[in-house]
């Protein structure tokens, strides 16, 4: 991924202007959130536009719109250049503000939310600004999230997260206290004998219950587990 476009099986992701690359975390949540048959989802933090345009490849068929909201300039116009190269330029449409400003602005209620959020919390910042603004939470907290995305879903609507498995006791209380409940959640773990890195959760509004599951990315170096395959294989080039 050090190149300055990555290629998928169905679109292409430049993110040279952007401070976040293509990364698996993205990846992952892109491929394992639930995607509505008819209705919205909202990208929040789009990036490059991957999660986006992943959404968008899944739900290819079905009458889905998705909004993608980006505060960065720089990767709000480069999100906007993939897409509109892309097969589903008419279901995408890319938003340059904040989550707070369009939380007040938007008349819209949604389906699905998605978001791979800031998680360099209690850290020094990076070095490059646009990096600090896209990975640490002094400027989006988690709480500010959470609080904002609320008032974006609908009812029966859900929101799927990516976030570091250190940080999952956190992020449920503050989820908890906004009356979001888990109705999935999977522990990544880069090998089988380590311990997870990152978590994928989705939250709903109503308390269900539900089984934690595990996935293993790879059993050596670049030998993947058949549930990652399976999971990504409709993306990456080389599944």
């Amino acid at each position: 991924m050090g190149t300055h476009y990555f290629q998928f099986k169905q679109f292409t992701i430049y993110h040279d202007r952007c401070a976040m690359k293509v990364g698996t975390d993205g990846v992952l949540l892109g491929a394992w959130c639930n995607i509505p048959k008819n209705g919205n989802i909202l990208d929040i933090g789009t990036g490059t536009g991957i999660i986006a345009l992943m959404a968008a490849q899944r739900s290819s068929f079905s009458q889905v719109s998705i909004d993608a909201i980006e505060i960065d300039r720089d990767a709000y116009l480069q999100a906007k250049e993939n897409i509109s190269s892309s097969p589903w330029s008419n279901k995408i449409q890319v938003i340059n503000c904040s989550l707070q400003e369009y939380a007040e602005m938007s008349e819209t209620l949604y389906d699905h939310i998605v978001s791979n959020p800031p998680y360099f919390d209690n850290t020094l910042p990076p070095k490059s600004l646009s990096r600090q603004m896209a990975r640490h939470t002094a400027s989006l907290t988690y709480e500010e999230f959470v609080s904002n995305a609320v008032k974006l879903l609908k009812p029966e609507g859900h929101i799927s997260v990516i976030y570091p498995a250190d940080q999952d006791r956190q992020l449920t209380g503050i989820a908890v206290s906004n009356k979001l409940w888990v109705s999935r959640k999977v522990w990544v773990k880069g090998r089988p004998n380590v311990s997870p890195k990152r978590v994928l959760v989705e939250w709903g509004k109503s308390p269900v219950s539900y089984i934690e599951e595990e996935l293993v990315i790879e059993t050596a170096p670049l030998t993947y587990t058949p549930e990652y395959i399976a999971l990504t294989k409709d993306f990456y080039l080389k599944m």
